[in-house]
């Protein structure tokens, strides 16, 4: 027993001195590291938050309200159709205030237009135009000659402006629709020279003033005569003026004076001395709204003495958000019938021994809409009364070769009107009206002499090219009724008359241009004996200053 404990206690001792003798005495490797440098915290940066893109709302917007198309150019007016048949086209603007246009063409037919301007336009402003062409057809005497010289001008202030012009005018037309096989008559004995002078001015405010009151007064002298047969001077006052109390309502006054004398020269047996005078006042209350505007009113006026109430009552009503406009009205003015107006539309008139104004009352009703962006119709259908109208017939107790006037006393017209116009911003345009006459109801006549039934225009300008322009008109009608000896009644032929041009650029400062006419070489007669030219071909140049 003690010797196991002996054993027992050698071997702990052993195990216990081996184990100390396997412990590493040796000293650990250490790195000491020796710096200045002092950790710090970094300061916060402001984060930017940026969003992307919306993306695009492509879906079209409509709004509560139309916008009108915005045209460039106006409806198609048609113009009474000369001996030539020769449509003046106007110079196409390049940027330049000046221009000059000279060209030729068959039927010996010299042609010159010259504009010029002056002025800074803001303060002053002047515009000078010249114009003269003449031709000579192949019937003996068709010849026709036309100078014009027109000047206007403007001196602006801060809210008013006074404008005036001169116009000098000279037109020779030709008797020439006598029978050339019985009758040889030599050049100056059928001559009718036209001569008309005129001076014009007036005063009228640029912008709306503190009392609301618009105003333009203006004067007209007019000399007008054929050469050797008659003298006939006007004189026009027109003074009207308008207060507009709010956004709704507003009272118009017109008051007008239009006095002519008319005297003849070394007419068999004895002269003639004419005083043709009318009076009108205006007087008229305006209500206008969004989509509502309606004027009522009348017009008492003296026709020589004698009075005569019209009434002056007429409106447009828009449909709310729609293009579409209808229009109504009853009206009436008087139509001066002097002798300048007269040849205006016939220009182989005769001296005529009496001057009555024509009276005209119409009711009408009509509609006028915007179809898209580019196209825009209107029509319009009246019943109106004419007292004192006149119609031209052949002075069949000579020779035929000029006209004489027929009055009408009541005649009923039923008259239909409509246009249209497809316009392109100012690259391509097209425009064309139709207008229907029916005379019924004639008291002194047994039909409307020299009137036209139906008339159809139309007319195209194109921009084809930048530098190229293309253009045609047309005009067709139906032939009116017409009176020979022994009241013989006849009807004209209807006619159709086409025309196209064209106008190239060159450079900034030339153009060249051809217009051909009546390409159908047609030789109808607006007035009875009165053929017009056939084909016409004229072209020049422009110049651009």
């Amino acid at each position: 027993m003690n010797n196991k404990i002996v054993i027992a206690t050698l071997f702990f001792c052993v195990t216990g001195q081996l184990l100390f003798a396997q412990r590493d005495t040796t000293k650990k490797q250490t790195i000491d590291i020796t710096s200045t440098y002092k950790p710090v915290l970094r300061n916060s940066v402001k984060v930017n938050f940026s969003a992307s893109n919306l993306a695009a709302d492509t879906t079209k917007v409509v709004g509560p309200y139309s916008i009108p198309a915005q045209n460039l150019f106006y409806t198609y007016q048609p113009v009474s159709l000369k001996p030539l048949a020769l449509a003046q086209d106007s110079a196409l603007a390049l940027g330049m205030r000046n221009y000059l246009k000279a060209g030729f063409g068959n039927f010996s037919t010299p042609y010159v237009s010259a504009g010029f301007s002056f002025g800074d336009g803001k303060t002053v402003l002047a515009n000078l135009y010249a114009d003269y062409i003449s031709s000579k057809g192949n019937i003996k005497n068709q010849d026709h000659s036309l100078l014009n010289i027109k000047g206007s001008g403007s001196y602006f202030t801060a809210r008013n402006e006074a404008y005036g012009g001169v116009t000098l005018k000279q037109e020779d037309n030709y008797l020439y629709g006598y029978d050339h096989l019985t009758h040889n008559y030599a050049k100056a004995d059928v001559l009718q020279r036209f001569q008309d002078v005129s001076i014009r001015g007036g005063f009228r405010n640029k912008d709306k003033n503190e009392t609301g009151i618009n105003y333009n007064p203006n004067v007209e002298i007019s000399v007008f005569s054929n050469q050797n047969r008659l003298t006939e001077s006007s004189l026009v006052i027109d003074a009207p003026v308008e207060k507009t109390f709010n956004d709704v309502f507003s009272v118009r006054v017109a008051a007008k004076a239009d006095i002519t004398s008319y005297t003849t020269k070394g007419f068999i047996p004895n002269n003639i001395k004419i005083n043709n005078n009318i009076f009108q006042l205006s007087p008229e209350l305006i209500y206008a709204k969004e989509f509502l505007t309606i004027h009522g009113g009348v017009s008492p006026a003296w026709d020589n003495g004698k009075l005569s109430v019209l009434p002056n009552i007429y409106g447009e009503a828009q449909i709310k958000d729609k293009s579409f406009m209808v229009q109504a009205g009853l009206v009436g003015r008087f139509i001066k019938n002097s002798y300048r107006n007269l040849s205006a539309v016939n220009p182989y008139l005769g001296i005529i021994t009496s001057q009555q104004n024509t009276k005209e009352t119409e009711l009408y009703g009509g509609i006028k809409t915007s179809v898209g962006k580019h196209f825009n119709f209107s029509a319009k259908a009246g019943i109106i009364t004419f007292n004192n109208l006149p119609f031209y017939i052949n002075d069949t107790a000579t020779d035929y070769k000029s006209f004489r006037v027929v009055n009408e006393s009541k005649v009923t017209d039923l008259r239909i009107h409509a246009d249209m116009s497809f316009i392109s911003q100012d690259k391509f345009t097209i425009n064309g009206g139709l207008t229907f006459n029916g005379y019924t109801g004639m008291r002194n006549n047994a039909k409307a002499w020299g009137t036209i039934p139906l008339e159809i225009t139309a007319s195209m300008r194109w921009w084809a090219f930048k530098q190229v322009m293309l253009k045609s008109d047309f005009k067709a009608f139906t032939g009116g009724p017409y009176l020979l000896k022994n009241n013989v009644q006849k009807t004209l032929s209807g006619a159709a008359d086409l025309s196209a041009g064209i106008e190239f650029a060159i450079n900034k400062n030339f153009s060249a241009w051809l217009d051909v006419n009546n390409i159908f070489n047609s030789k109808y007669e607006r007035w009875h004996n009165y053929q017009v030219y056939g084909l016409n071909v004229l072209g020049g140049v422009i110049y651009k200053f």
